[in-house]
């Protein structure tokens, strides 16, 4: 909310022009019209905090950050949720802690990440391909296909990826098709 007062811009007219009725209808109609856009601009700063920010701009703002986009049908405290554990998560994507975070909010529980990763001395990093195992209970509210998708968006591209879920190797399981997508 601004301090501007109803007539703001009137009030930045000189007097002669004020004691002219037909002069003041004419500005009245600018200053209705103003109002709009100053009040857009007085919201600006709102816009990209999930807390307040409108719900189709919480979705907006997910895919600024990169996600492949929030569910509409989800509830708007579970929308911005979403958005604020994965702009919290950014700065650690491609990580244990990034990748962790980010599948625990959609799993709705925890996540076991196993991986080969590590920072060794000159010769000393262990033979073969980059891996990573990840294991949870269920997939949350997204379907299988979807939360492989998830996953393999945000594990670097060099690393070998095994999905458990509920105990059972969901991935690399399932087959691609010719274009590398997941295959249902």
């Amino acid at each position: 909310m601004s301090a501007r007062t109803s007539d703001w811009l009137l009030r930045q007219l000189p007097y002669g022009m004020l004691a002219e009725d037909f002069f003041v209808r004419f500005v009245s109609i600018f200053q209705t019209e103003a109002e709009t856009l100053l009040q857009h601009a007085d919201n600006m700063p709102y816009l990209a905090d999930p807390d307040v920010t409108p719900t189709a701009m919480v979705r907006h703002l997910a895919q600024w950050l990169g996600m492949p986009g929030i569910d509409p049908s989800y509830p708007p405290d579970v929308q911005r949720r979403i958005l604020r554990t994965s702009a919290a998560a950014l700065q650690w994507r491609g990580t244990v802690t990034g990748l962790t975070a980010l599948l625990e909010l959609y799993a709705g529980g925890s996540v076991q990440v196993t991986e080969g990763g590590g920072v060794f001395h000159e010769g000393a990093a262990p033979e073969g391909p980059a891996w990573v195992v990840l294991e949870v209970e269920s997939t949350g509210p997204l379907t299988e296909r979807d939360f492989l998708a998830l996953v393999l968006d945000e594990v670097p591209a060099h690393v070998h990826v095994e999905v458990r879920i509920g105990g059972r190797r969901a991935w690399p399981l399932l087959e691609q098709d010719d274009e590398g997508e997941l295959a249902s």
